[in-house]
């Protein structure tokens, strides 16, 4: 299993960039959906109608979300965290996602850039 690290600079508020994260007609917006999601720890989510799912297991609004996550046939689940930090009139977003299928590594990188957190910030940022 592999570990996931990446860091976005988002030109957007933080609550933006949190209600990017966890509103579903956001995350249809940019892409996820169809989605079912909120800021609730324990709440069961999902993403495309599925394809990824899991638990919101802790919440800190604004500052720190939590999820286990299984896709495709994993047997057991991946860690995702996203951390905010403000910086200045700008968003921080970190994640960490542990627990990657090794076989699956380069392709679940690839997607956090070009179809998660890459158009979650565009659809941020406005664009």
């Amino acid at each position: 299993m592999k570990t996931i690290i990446q860091d976005y600079r988002i030109n957007a508020s933080i609550e933006k960039v949190w209600e990017a994260l966890v509103n579903p007609r956001n995350i249809n917006n940019w892409g996820g959906g169809p989605a079912k999601m909120d800021d609730k720890e324990g709440t069961k989510f999902s993403l495309w109608g599925g394809d990824i799912h899991g638990t919101n297991i802790e919440v800190e609004r604004f500052k720190k979300l939590v999820q286990e996550w299984y896709g495709g046939k994993w047997e057991e689940p991946s860690i995702v965290t996203f951390k905010l930090q403000k910086l200045g009139n700008s968003t921080k977003l970190s994640l960490l996602h542990e627990n990657v299928p090794d076989n699956e590594y380069d392709d679940i990188d690839k997607g956090w850039k070009e179809y998660y957190l890459g158009p979650l910030k565009e659809y941020a940022e406005g664009k």
